[in-house]
């Protein structure tokens, strides 16, 4: 403890000074004076470092120079050993041991080793220690210095010993003959001379190794006396002595809070004082400050370390002026120094202080509780909770009536939208009441002037009973005594009125509290104008999706088609399907999808879904509709572009087209970055047809290829879009996998059955993307039902079919439409030999309705004009037309057909019943 006071008292000393002055700068240069002195701190640090220093590394040299000897020595023994080794078991040296001369043959031998070796000698000598060989030749003959008699037992000897070269350092081994018995010894070695010279060598280096450290240690001394220096100010350790005294009396005896946190936000001191206004724990020093209960926002400010001047702080009953600055001078300690001053003067401030800060963290949380979604009676119900309990016991918003619609309010008509209180069991009006303020109400004075109402005292106030009497009297004996209304106002626009009570608490409404609520409840009356706003939007785009999607599916025989369409909880998106009946019996079954959500996206679903109506008008392929789609989509985008408008481009649409013929029981299909389809077979088998993907609508560039299905009767067709695979947090083979298992199990389902299940298991009642589901039940055309003629070039041809169609008709009870058919069979035909090609057919088909076609293998199409007066022909499409239900014409690969439906329930009026001035009169515009 105390030697952390000596270190912060130095810190809060030089945390004190003012920046640089000529002064200071003085004290400085004295400072750095009087530290060179022995009597300082850092200099009697820094001569005991240095001694300490000087004392290693003379050690460390001494113990250098001995470890070198021995491993000098150590590495002369073993090489002496090695070299005498090798010599005694090198082929020869045992057998010259056996000759009456050895020392001719083992001299020159022994010399020339010990000088590839170099050593200073290597003796061979007999087992009586005799040498043989020596470098000095007056030594030969001679007892062998060493201790020859254990090697002759088979042993190594190494050892030190003085010989006739002086101190020597020698390896004695055995010279082995064949049979194992020692034939003479080898002694190698050389002299502690030349020992003692190989570490002579390294002590040049073992002593600049020794200088160096003692530089670099010194250097390192001097830089720790340095810093020791700077913290200690030069002093000597009395006067460290005297100023720790005069700081910490100073420290704890100040009626101000001293407070020392370092970087990491841990409590490293804090005075008598500081622990009193904080009320801090006995062990508070060396904790964390947000671990040490104080006040949050306190806590907070002392754990950032940022810079703090007079900040108003409350710590309990206590109003707190905190001071912050960093420690961090003149590479001091990292951390901040906080003081703390007990503003007791200033507490009949405290309670303002207190209110303002209430104020603000109410608006504040108010910011993020009021207003997190864009519904008007959510948001509503939002600042009633909010509001209860914080300020009042009860809350009622009350709302004009159209604004609950999204309209913009009229009348003074409100409805209670949303009511919170402490208790349930309130007087207070309840949610969905009609009410309409009047008189003296302070809701009727509030709403009118467009401004707040305080009612402190509802008990002495009899204005506002006037609305219902009975009521007013149930609020008072509930003991609902204080009251605050508050027009909802934005845009300079009155949505409604918010009202708070309160009953517990005993202090009444005043008029800080009318400042706090009014600006609370003009935060949530722009909320709400934001989400009426937003309802009336979703209102629009949710009325023009439903005029724009399919009022209801029209009637044909090809298919059972049911359908659902789901729009996604972020609102009306793009989604869309159609159903379109097709000439010749046939149907188009179609699913798009726009991206995105809103009125934008909505209105682009209606222009692509007219615009595919129109193209199947032209009786397209499918492909070819799609190519003619996304020509036009991308027109609709460059006009856009050149209006130079903010909206959003069509660029991301997909679609899927599907035509079913039921004659022949062929699905054509195309797509354009859409999903194909899910078959359904009458097995149960579910397959996924693998339909070329085309690039989505308005990107263009790639070719679109169709798919042609072969389809039995009785399968089902299920037409989706994305939305169904990936709801749920699926991704889209997941999605498809669950598909197929929900479709394979609903074996002979009807149509509406199989939507109704596959919702039920793969649709949310809140998706994150709309979904359009349609499926459809194929049908095959009877063959009786389906006629055929080859058509000849020959006009003669045209009787003889005319009155088999005659017969056909009868057959299948249809007389009362013979005459007409036979009138437009002769036009068709007539038409088809005059200006087609071969080949000709002609088929009747009765499904519905009775279609006649006449196909040939020209591409050449009629056009139906009026007929002057004078002109010969051109009235004969004109009669088709007057005839028949609906006529055209279809392209196919081979060349055309024209057709025309007559109804069966209600049959066109036959020729007979129409006068010449009917017809006449169809030509009425022309000039006499």
């Amino acid at each position: 403890m105390n030697g952390r006071k000596e270190c912060v008292v130095g810190v809060i000393g030089r945390s004190r000074l003012a920046p640089h002055t000529p002064s200071r700068t003085r004290l400085r240069s004295l400072l750095s004076l009087r530290s060179l002195s022995v009597r300082s701190i850092a200099g009697q640090v820094f001569a005991v470092q240095v001694l300490l220093v000087c004392l290693l590394i003379v050690a460390a040299t001494t113990a250098l120079i001995l470890q070198a000897r021995i491993d000098s020595e150590e590495e002369a023994l073993n090489r002496a050993t090695a070299v005498a080794q090798t010599f005694a078991t090198s082929p020869g040296t045992s057998s010259a041991m056996r000759t009456q001369n050895p020392t001719t043959l083992l001299q020159p031998r022994a010399e020339e080793t010990r000088k590839r070796a170099h050593l200073d000698f290597v003796v061979v000598a007999n087992t009586h220690g005799i040498r043989y060989t020596h470098p000095k030749p007056e030594y030969i003959g001679k007892t062998l210095v060493a201790d020859w008699r254990p090697v002759v037992k088979g042993k190594i000897v190494t050892e030190s010993v003085q010989g006739p070269l002086g101190r020597e350092v020698q390896a004695t081994v055995p010279i082995h003959r064949g049979d194992g018995t020692v034939a003479g010894v080898v002694c190698a070695g050389m002299t502690a001379a030349d020992v003692s010279g190989r570490v002579e060598r390294q002590l040049p280096l073992v002593f600049g190794s020794a200088a160096g450290a003692l530089a670099l240690a010194t250097g390192g001394t001097a830089l720790v006396g340095g810093r020791l220096r700077r913290q200690t100010r030069g002093l000597g350790p009395a006067q460290m002595t005297r100023m720790y005294e005069h700081h910490d009396a100073v420290l704890h005896s100040v009626k101000e809070g001293v407070l020392i946190v370092d970087s990491h936000g841990r409590l490293v001191l804090a005075n008598d004082e500081a622990v009193r206004l904080l009320d801090l724990p006995p062990d508070a020093e060396g904790r964390s400050v947000t671990e040490l209960g104080i006040e949050p926002r306190t806590a907070e400010l002392l754990a950032s370390g940022r810079v703090a001047t007079d900040e108003v702080h409350l710590a309990g009953e206590r109003l707190l002026a905190v001071n912050q600055r960093s420690t961090r001078w003149d590479g001091g300690m990292s951390g901040s120094v906080a003081t703390l001053r007990d503003s007791t003067e200033l507490r009949a401030l405290s309670g303002k202080a207190e209110v303002a800060e209430r104020r603000l963290r109410l608006l504040y949380e108010a910011g993020a509780k009021v207003g997190t979604t864009l519904d008007v009676v959510r948001t509503a119900e939002e600042l009633t909770r909010f509001a209860v309990p914080w300020f009042a016991d009860f809350a009622t918003v009350d709302l004009v009536d159209p604004v609950l619609r999204g309209d913009e309010p009229v009348g003074s008509a409100m409805r209670r939208t949303a009511t919170c209180g402490i208790r349930s069991d309130h007087p207070l009006w309840r949610v969905g009441k009609m009410i309409t303020y009047s008189g003296t109400v302070p809701q009727a004075l509030g709403f009118g002037a467009g401004r707040p109402v305080l009612e402190a005292d509802l008990r002495t106030y009899e204005g506002w009973q006037e609305q219902d009497p009975e009521q007013a009297t149930k609020i008072v004996k509930y003991g609902i005594h204080s009251m605050i209304t508050i027009p909802l106002r934005a845009r300079d626009v009155t949505l409604g009125i918010a009202t708070f009570w309160r009953s517990e608490k005993s202090e009444p409404f005043d008029e800080d509290d009318v400042a706090l609520t009014e600006e609370l409840v003009a935060r949530a009356a722009v909320a709400i104008d934001n989400a009426r706003r937003y309802t009336r939007e979703h209102a629009m785009a949710a009325t023009l999706q439903r005029s724009l999607l399919p009022q209801g599916l029209p009637e044909q025989d090809a298919m059972e088609v049911a359908h659902r369409y789901l729009p996604a909880r972020a609102g009306v998106g793009g989604d869309w399907f159609d159903v379109i009946p097709l000439p010749g019996a046939r149907v188009a079954l179609v699913v798009g999808d726009v991206v995105g959500h809103g009125l934008h996206a909505a209105a682009t679903m209606g222009r692509l879904r007219t615009a595919v109506h129109n193209f199947s008008a032209l009786d397209l392929p499918p492909d070819e509709l799609l190519a003619h789609l996304d020509e036009l989509v991308s027109r609709f985008d460059q006009d856009q572009a050149a209006a130079g408008t903010d909206a959003p481009g069509i660029s991301g649409a997909s679609c899927l087209y599907a035509i079913y013929d039921p004659v022949s029981g062929r699905c054509t299909m195309a797509g354009a970055g859409h999903p194909g389809p899910a078959v359904v077979l009458p097995d149960s088998t579910v397959t996924f047809p693998d339909v070329p993907l085309g690039p989505p609508l308005g990107l263009g560039g790639e070719p679109i290829e169709t798919v042609d299905l072969e389809l039995p009767e009785g399968s089902r067709l299920a037409l989706f879009t994305d939305g169904l695979i990936r709801d749920r947090g699926r991704d889209f083979d997941e999605g498809l996998g669950v598909l197929r298992t929900t479709l394979a199990g609903l074996p002979e389902r009807t149509p509406e059955e199989t939507c109704q299940a596959v919702f039920d298991t793969m649709a949310s009642s809140h998706p994150g993307d709309d979904i359009a589901l349609l499926v459809a039940r194929t049908h095959l055309l009877d063959p009786g039902h389906v006629a055929e003629w080859e058509l000849p070039s020959d006009p003669a041809a045209v009787a003889r079919i005319r009155n088999e169609a005659a017969e056909q008709l009868s057959a299948w009870d249809l007389e009362e439409v013979g005459f007409t058919t036979e009138l437009i069979l002769s036009e068709l035909m007539t038409n088809a030999i005059r200006y087609g090609c071969r080949p000709s057919r002609v088929r009747l088909l009765r499904a519905r309705t009775l279609i006649c076609e006449v196909a040939d293998g020209s591409s050449t199409s009629p056009h139906l004009r009026r007929a002057a007066t004078t002109d010969e022909g051109g009235r004969g499409l004109f009669l088709v037309a007057q005839y028949a239900q609906r006529w055209g014409t279809r392209y196919t690969p081979n060349g055309k057909i024209i057709w025309a439906e007559q109804p069966l329930t209600a049959p066109v009026a036959p020729l007979g019943e129409r006068t010449g001035d009917d017809l006449l009169d169809q030509w009425a515009d022309l000039p006499g």
